[in-house]
């Protein structure tokens, strides 16, 4: 091999470490920082009470986390939306959430749709920060 195969050899290899480094570095810019757990539906007179699990597990605080939710039904169904105020989040802290969705029934809720995070202390991807899970058995949530 030449002494410039060698040069070029190596300027390619510097080239993707930078890349794959490159890469790794948004990878984990982009990793969740807030994890909403749906933990609890509970039947609450023409309602059902609904609490959340909120860890903030980002070093900053959120003045704000706005969570446009939806609940479909067993079938699919969209049954209602609610948006919530989930925050303020105190950093590195975990919170429960209690939330009300009048007229819907508990036991009628088969899956739950984060559809979007309307404000979250004006962050460029709200949605992208959250992973979301579920303890409620048989009720779905994601988004």
């Amino acid at each position: 091999m030449s002494l410039i195969g060698f040069g070029r050899a190596a300027s390619l290899r510097t080239i993707f470490v930078a890349a794959a480094t490159l890469g790794v570095a948004q990878a984990a810019s982009a990793a969740p920082t807030v994890s909403v757990e749906l933990n609890r539906l509970e039947p609450r007179d023409n309602a059902c009470r609904v609490s959340m699990v909120i860890k903030n597990e980002a070093e900053k605080a959120l003045d704000s986390l706005k969570l446009d939710l939806v609940f479909f039904d067993k079938q699919g169904v969209i049954a209602r939306r609610l948006a919530v105020e989930a925050g303020p989040l105190r950093a590195s802290k975990t919170s429960v959430k209690l939330f009300e969705a009048t007229d819907l029934g508990c036991d009628a809720v088969g899956r739950v749709l984060l559809n979007d995070v309307t404000a979250c202390s004006g962050e460029a991807d709200c949605l992208g920060l959250i992973a979301t899970s579920s303890k409620v058995k048989d009720v779905e949530f994601g988004k």
